[in-house]
């Protein structure tokens, strides 16, 4: 039993009442009968006698073992057990009846904080205590030794199969509290993993936006100023274009972090956020053009019946999947050709194919290919078809240069 700075705990003080109660109760009981003039009082130890002190000191120390109960179930059930039949070999006769009552608290304490199975063989030993106890009192009370044995056994059993009882209840109705209550914990614990997941979800798709806006923009910035660099002395009326490009994709790159951010704004007024669409892979292209790169877009079959019918969600992926492709040719295959093409004639699918060719020039062997990046870029295309129910091949062309293919279910086609 521990204490705390601030005095016993709660269990140790629940302990304590229980052994004091014991005590007062079984004593307070013995010194009431035996101080009774009634005409049974024959049956009782005499006052002061040595059977009554030796019954009083079995009952003090029955209350005292009780205090360890919680600790020591199995000992403690024991020793309040022996107690019956000292209190009877030393003449207490009907008196030793008074011990059930530390045995009862014994065998309650001891089933409501162990499992029952742990308890047998100490409450069977306890049981062949109290009996003998409750038999040599009989037999002291004039009772043949076949009706004291068999009295004491029907009431030991009795009393101890109603404690059992009593206590085996109180015991599965903790531990189902118990149970809802660990239950109750659980779905807290997995709410908040939920949560967390969610939130990592989150995380890892803004970072994905963030990698996709900047990287398209800043590509084209750098194309933009290697060539205003070289075009500064040479070319001043095509330095000042360059240079006006620049500002263009840099208000560009501006304006699309400003709508990325505003999404994590709720209700943000000043917010423009805006999905992108398959209809803005036109202006994608326009800008990636505007540039100076040789890029070219195809669209075929009905442009807008396939707004209508591919997904949101599906449109943001192919124009993310667009932008990062553009954007890993100019890093990794500047001055190649590109073609984007948008295929929409199939009622099933709609098709987005992103070609570039093979680097120019000296830059082929240092650039390498736009699948050896090592970053983020096809990663976001995988799990942003894997999200949308769409199927994405990536990989090289016969010519030495890279495609991307995304192909969009229609909406009649997710189900």
């Amino acid at each position: 039993m521990g204490t705390s700075p601030h005095g016993p705990s709660p269990r140790t003080r629940r302990a304590a009442l229980l052994a004091v109660g014991c005590a007062v109760v079984s004593v307070g009981t013995l010194l009431a009968t035996t101080a009774l003039e009634a005409e049974d009082a024959a049956a009782l130890p005499a006052t002061g006698g040595t059977a009554w002190w030796v019954t009083v000191v079995a009952l003090l120390a029955q209350a005292g073992a009780l205090a360890r109960a919680r600790l020591r179930p199995r000992t403690v059930l024991v020793a309040t057990g022996v107690a019956a039949p000292l209190a009877a070999l030393a003449g207490a006769r009907d008196a030793t009846s008074l011990t059930t009552l530390a045995v009862v608290l014994a065998v309650y304490v001891a089933v409501t904080t162990r499992p029952l199975r742990t308890l047998v063989p100490a409450l069977a030993v306890t049981a062949v205590l109290v009996a003998a106890g409750g038999a040599l009192a009989g037999r002291d009370s004039g009772l043949a030794v076949g009706s004291a044995i068999g009295l004491a056994v029907v009431q030991t059993v009795g009393t101890l199969a109603l404690v059992l009882v009593v206590a085996s209840w109180v015991a599965a109705v903790r531990e189902s509290r118990r149970a809802r209550e660990d239950e109750r914990r659980a779905v807290a614990r997995e709410q908040s993993a939920l949560v967390r997941a969610a939130v990592d979800r989150e995380r890892t798709a803004m970072a994905r936006e963030l990698h996709d806006i900047a990287a398209h923009h800043l590509s084209g910035i750098a194309v933009m100023a290697s060539a205003l660099e070289r075009q500064v002395l040479t070319d001043p009326d095509g330095a000042q274009e360059a240079a006006r490009q620049v500002r263009q994709q840099s208000r560009s790159v501006l304006r699309d972090l400003r709508s990325l951010v505003g999404l994590l704004r709720e209700g943000d007024p000043a917010s423009d956020a805006r999905p992108e669409t398959l209809a803005g892979v036109r202006a994608l292209v326009a800008d990636v053009a505007a540039t100076g790169r040789e890029v070219a877009l195809a669209v075929l079959g009905d442009e807008q019946a396939a707004a209508r019918e591919v997904g949101p969600l599906a449109q943001l992926a192919a124009y993310r999947a667009v932008q990062e492709a553009l954007a890993n040719a100019a890093r990794h295959a500047p001055g190649a050709a590109c073609s984007v093409t948008v295929d929409a004639r199939d009622d099933r699918v709609v098709e987005v194919v992103v070609r570039n060719g093979p680097a120019d020039g000296a830059a082929a062997g240092s650039a390498g290919s736009p699948g050896a990046a090592g970053g983020f870029g096809l990663v976001g295309m995988r799990e942003r078809a894997a999200l949308t129910g769409a199927d994405l091949d990536v990989g090289p062309t016969d010519d030495g240069g890279w495609q991307v293919r995304l192909r969009l279910p229609r909406e009649g086609e997710v189900a």
